[in-house]
């Protein structure tokens, strides 16, 4: 008989922006007449910058013609996509990144779950809690974890670094040895970022116990503040020992366009059972090859738009707009008397819940009171309980319209 993969059954019902799209489409179902304001999901509203579109209707054009169609690209990714994101998003920091060190895919949120392919069964892995659900979701698939306990609503095998207001979303270093660690900055769902200093002593972490760091970059374009690192890479050391997920999705308005790039410098290595030294870069190749055919060049091209001047400039003001989105539902908030974090450094606000709610409950009153969306902070994980997301894409009418049916709401 066919079986099944039953690492499948350990998964927790559905996954957590299913379960709220189930909810939400309830509500409205049973109420036709409600004006719903979705702050929920981390989607975009303002159109791709018109360099890229442009870029987007010269490359169809190409495609059009026999002496300029393109069929089957480099699984990799263009060169002329991966040398421009080597030139803008490295060495204007002060990094050297090879181009064969970058790969292009359609969504860092495939490549964060995929990663894992390259990895053994038999490591440990560390994740922040709360966390984006991805990271811990796909190595339940795998069956790189435990079993599910209800008590204390974590998986078995899995180390969970606790970042709440207690600790100023600074998570501990593990107390037991782990071999891939999670990070997110700035932070979905917390919105919070780390110091130089602190993503130095991950490195210094992942080096002395030949661990690996899995960052997720995708939100470094919203960094505002001084002396917060726009990619790990800034930290010494940290080329032998992590692995940098980028997204063109927040960035660029491409969450319907799907384009971003992980980069797997060739310095990382990672061991057989027998201690032998493999490169994750080869490894990570190989994958892709087999496994992937590579983002459309209509696509890429889109993706190339974004270094010209005109580009940069689209997309800062795009990022502007939202960081202006942030900062109008930060302060409304507070002003609300609501406890506050994020919003500064990235398009996430992450709110204490009134004490006489759950994060659920919350989101029920929300919906249910004023017609807005947000999302629960538990189903980020078990730190997340008694805290709530609202995101900074929207549009800036319904932002203003939100915190004004917040202000008028009944606490």
């Amino acid at each position: 008989m066919i079986t099944i993969n039953e690492n499948y059954l350990k998964l927790q019902d559905s996954y957590l922006f299913s379960t709220i799209a189930k909810k939400v489409a309830k509500f409205q179902e049973e109420h036709p007449d409600k004006q719903i304001i979705k702050l929920g999901i981390g989607d975009v509203t303002l159109p791709i910058p018109e360099t890229c579109g442009d870029a987007i209707k010269k490359a169809t054009d190409e495609m059009l013609q026999k002496e300029t169609f393109r069929g089957y690209g480099p699984e990799q990714g263009y060169d002329f996509l991966r040398e421009k994101i080597a030139k803008y998003d490295y060495e204007t920091l002060g990094i050297n990144i090879d181009k064969n060190e970058i790969f292009v895919s359609d969504g860092a949120k495939c490549d964060t779950g995929n990663i894992g392919e390259i990895f053994g069964n038999d490591n440990i892995i560390a994740i922040t809690d709360p966390v984006y659900p991805v990271y811990l979701d796909t190595n339940v698939m795998a069956g790189r974890t435990g079993e599910y306990n209800k008590q204390n609503n974590q998986y078995e095998n899995v180390v969970y670094l606790a970042t709440n207001s207690e600790n100023n979303f600074i998570p501990e270093l593990p107390k037991k040895r782990v071999d891939m660690i999670y990070l997110c900055f700035p932070n979905n769902p917390t919105g919070t970022v780390l110091t130089k200093s602190e993503l130095a002593k991950w490195v210094k972490y992942a080096k002395e116990n030949k661990a690996i760091i899995l960052f997720d970059g995708a939100y470094e374009a919203f960094i505002t503040e001084e002396g917060i690192p726009h990619s790990i890479y800034e930290i010494e050391g940290a080329k032998e020992v992590a692995i940098e997920f980028r997204s063109f999705s927040k960035t660029a308005g491409f969450t319907g366009v799907r384009c971003a790039y992980t980069v797997v410098p060739k310095e990382l290595k990672a061991y057989t059972s027998g201690g032998k030294e493999v490169s994750l870069n080869s490894l990570w190749n190989r994958r892709q090859c087999t496994k992937f055919n590579g983002v459309p060049y209509i696509t890429q091209r889109a993706a190339e738009a974004i270094y010209s001047e005109k580009g940069q400039k689209q997309i800062k003001d795009n990022i502007r707009y939202y960081q202006e989105n942030a900062k109008i539902i930060r302060e409304g908030l507070e002003k609300e008397g609501y406890t506050v974090f994020g919003g500064k450094n990235a398009p996430y606000i992450w709110l204490k819940v009134p004490k006489k709610y759950t994060s659920w409950e919350f989101f029920d009153y929300l919906l249910e009171t004023v017609n807005i969306v947000g999302t629960p902070g538990t189903g980020f994980g078990p730190s997340g309980e008694g805290y709530f997301r609202l995101t900074a894409f929207g549009s800036r009418e319904n932002t203003i319209e939100a915190m004004e049916r917040i202000r008028n709401m009944k606490k």
